[in-house]
């Protein structure tokens, strides 16, 4: 570990931290550039850090961020930190282009600001993988819905339902998305888009793609959108975009639109409500007025899933719901849900 970081040695606490869905350790890739880390990397149940600049280091572990109180690193550490982590992704962060996300070897997800975007310090986040994305059946006994929810569940991927998952960032819409997908026939080509390539699916024929952050002269970049056009060419049977945060919302509608059923995307939201005024807003980035959008996602989308987070946790199906236009605008009817 850098001389710059300092971690006193663990003591181990009088009760373990609860947790309500313990994980198992996941297996991480021993990439250089995450040794100040490498404590934390293989704890059971861990599944995220943060570094809030000089202020400190946090770890979850199931049961929401716990300061590490013994970490102590100077806020050029932390600068030179997040260079070589977004440096081992492949891509870079500088004063230019201050907040970037990354994917390194083993899945893990790091994502870095600068100050003074960042206000605290340089900030960084990282996901921490699972050996292997959990099953529906595995969700379950997590406590997302009940038996009878994931048969509803199913059902909708047998009937090749175009899927919207929305829920706040850490409810779980990529681990639903994942488990959902690999219920569908090992006949089917998937085709997944998204920025930082996070989905892993249970399934034989799974095409993963991934956005191009620009180089250093502003050029090479392909985004979301681009890459939801060039998908549209590989014949999916199942076209799915990871995040929908922008134009390529038009795209995601479109391609939905146009006879590939049993395609999905997720988005975030606060509440099921929220949601048609969450679309509307990245519409709007694309340049569809409020009654075009609402017209494209009647048409596109079959059913979206709400997911929240409780305090101590756990993730669950929080309310389903099917867009209807009214007075030409988009609403979410809510449907009874087990």
């Amino acid at each position: 570990m850098p001389e710059a970081f300092v971690v006193a040695p663990r003591r181990p606490p009088a009760e373990p931290p609860p947790t309500r869905n313990p994980s198992p350790a996941p297996v991480v890739a021993r990439d250089a550039a995450l040794a100040p880390f490498a404590r934390f990397l293989d704890e059971p149940g861990v599944t995220d850090l943060f570094v809030n600049g000089a202020d400190g280091l946090f770890v979850d572990r199931g049961d929401g961020p716990r300061r590490v109180r013994e970490w102590r690193a100077a806020e050029s550490d932390v600068r030179d930190l997040a260079v070589a982590l977004i440096g081992a992704g492949g891509r870079h962060i500088d004063d230019a282009t201050p907040c970037v996300d990354v994917r390194l070897a083993g899945g893990v997800r790091v994502h870095a600001v600068l100050p003074p975007i960042a206000h605290a310090g340089t900030t960084i986040s990282v996901r921490i993988p699972r050996t292997l994305a959990p099953g529906l059946d595995e969700l379950v006994g997590l406590g997302l819905t009940d038996d009878a929810g994931a048969q509803r569940l199913k059902q909708l991927v047998r009937d090749r339902v175009n899927l919207l998952i929305t829920g706040a960032a850490g409810s779980g819409k990529t681990t639903l998305l994942a488990a959902l997908l690999s219920q569908a026939p090992a006949g089917e080509r998937i085709v997944t888009i998204e920025d930082v390539a996070e989905l892993r699916l249970r399934h034989p024929h799974h095409v993963a793609l991934e956005a191009r952050q620009p180089n250093l002269e502003g050029a090479g970049g392909i985004g979301l959108a681009q890459l939801v056009r060039e998908a549209l060419r590989m014949r999916p049977d199942r076209l799915v975009v990871g995040e929908c945060r922008g134009a390529e919302v038009r795209e995601l509608l479109s391609a939905l639109n146009t006879g590939h059923d049993g395609g999905a995307g997720t988005l975030h939201a606060s509440g099921l409500p929220d949601v048609p005024a969450r679309l509307e807003a990245l519409g709007a980035l694309a340049g569809l007025d409020d009654a075009a959008l609402a017209r494209q996602v009647v048409s596109a989308i079959g059913c979206v899933v709400h997911l929240a987070r409780d305090p101590q946790g756990g993730r669950r199906v929080a309310g389903v719901g099917r867009p209807v236009l009214r007075d030409g605008r988009l609403h979410l009817e809510e449907t009874p849900w087990v």
